[in-house]
């Protein structure tokens, strides 16, 4: 893959129509009569049936497939708090990914409002709008309150990507690293280097997975936190420990997992060795882990080693689940996603990487081959099969718990439209690939 530089980055967004999203008319408009019913008089129908019976709003609208991507812009990648408009072209680099990996249609909303009380009020008042919202690029603690309080109030889907989308995804490779480790999930040893968004997301979805909470041990900028601290909030304070210890090296020793959501640097290579055997780590600071692919590889021959990055195996990247996600959510108007649908989508993710891998995806990738093992537990992003296993899963969760306000009856018919509907944008995906060169020096 060619470097990214800053000069092809901003050609690549300002080249042509600028930014990387539109919108497009999906009915007729060429005659008077096509304009008339798109909009007065024949508008005032479907306006009345909805007045009658607001669940019509998915039958005449695009409600049931356009999701909201809303950020306030204090949590931008590894950027910080740069503010809501710095943050539109990560908002509309969403909106193409939700759209070519499931066709799913996004507005990006970018939100100059940092008062938690003021952005869940914004969210109600627009989510009429919307068959799902998915909040991003938002700081903690205040997004974890965002989102409590949206889920409790709205009757359409919040998800909070950061959070959620690290924790599936990066729960996926958890479970095929232990089926290669030969490890009980019950069993392991887990030290969490961060305690923000993802670091406590990714830490409570592994706890639904099975990891024991008395087995983690969550390390801040101060230090590992213990039971002892007064400086600690509510969400922190879950994952408290007893362990009389105060450091990442202590806290390393003898750990069979290292989940890493923080900054480059921090895991040392005498750290890494202190582990157990068959360690599992996965370094997901962005842009450089918190040891890299070269010092990791050198220090253990026994790890499996995973990152956030694309220039390495098993790359822990969020489009594996939100596009799907949304897309299985959505196909039933479900009024929620809930842990047992992001359970689902992280089971889903997990047995996809044990199938075989079809020719083309490792071709996409410049590979002769793809197959299971410690450099292949999470599956690809081009692998077009991803929309069929993953959004099904999600979908059938839905009905099962009760938040999917219509059924899905006919589950081949339903995963042959998917493959159907998203085919064109993933083959599209790969000509941009092939002619990213034109944005290159």
């Amino acid at each position: 893959m060619p470097k990214v530089t800053k000069e092809n980055a901003l050609r690549y967004h300002s080249t042509g129509r600028k930014g990387k999203v539109e919108v497009i008319p999906t009915k007729p408009y060429r005659t008077q009569f096509d304009l008339s019913l798109a909009y007065t008089p024949g508008v005032a129908h479907p306006c009345l049936e909805i007045e009658a019976n607001p669940m019509d709003a998915y039958k005449y609208t695009a409600k049931g497939n356009l999701v909201a991507v809303i950020s306030n812009g204090t949590a931008v990648l590894g950027l910080g708090d740069i503010g809501a408009m710095s943050g539109k072209p990560v908002m509309e680099g969403k909106g193409l990914l939700f759209k070519v990996f499931a066709d799913v249609d996004v507005f990006d909303i970018e939100v100059e409002e940092k008062d938690p009380e003021k952005m869940i009020e914004f969210c109600r008042q627009i989510a009429p709008t919307f068959g799902g919202i998915n909040l991003e690029d938002i700081k903690a603690p205040e997004c974890f309150e965002i989102e409590e309080r949206l889920k409790e109030m709205l009757d359409i889907p919040v998800f909070h990507d950061d959070q959620h989308g690290t924790a599936i995804i990066s729960g996926a490779g958890l479970l095929n690293a232990l089926a290669i480790s030969g490890k009980k999930i019950e069993e392991v040893k887990m030290v969490v280097n961060g305690a923000g968004a993802s670091a406590i997301s990714c830490s409570k979805l592994y706890v639904a997975l099975g990891v024991k909470r008395e087995n983690i041990v969550m390390v801040d900028s101060k230090g590992v936190i213990t039971k002892k601290r007064t400086d600690i909030n509510k969400y922190k304070a879950e994952f408290a420990t007893d362990r009389d210890i105060s450091t990442l090296a202590e806290a390393c020793v003898g750990a069979d997992l290292f989940l890493g959501l923080s900054v480059a640097g921090t895991l040392k290579k005498e750290m890494l060795a202190s582990m157990a055997p068959e360690p599992i780590v996965f370094a997901m600071a962005n842009p450089n882990p918190e040891i890299s692919y070269e010092d990791a590889m050198a220090t253990r021959d026994d790890l499996i080693f995973a990152t956030g990055r694309s220039d390495y195996p098993n790359q822990v990247n969020n489009v594996l689940g939100f596009p799907f996600i949304f897309r299985g959510a959505l196909d039933v108007m479900a009024s929620d996603i809930n842990e047992e649908m992001k359970l689902a989508a992280a089971y889903a993710l997990a047995e996809l990487a044990k199938e075989p891998v079809p020719d083309e995806v490792a071709k996409a990738y410049n590979v002769d081959k793809l197959e299971f093992g410690r450099d292949y537990i999470i599956p690809k992003p081009l692998d077009l099969r991803l929309i069929s296993r993953v959004a099904p899963a999600v979908a059938k969760a839905a009905i099962e718990t009760g938040v999917a306000r219509t059924m899905i009856t006919d589950w081949d018919a339903y995963t042959k439209e998917l493959d159907h509907r998203v085919r064109e944008h993933i083959n599209a995906i790969s000509t941009c690939a092939v002619e990213e060169i034109e944005y290159n020096d």
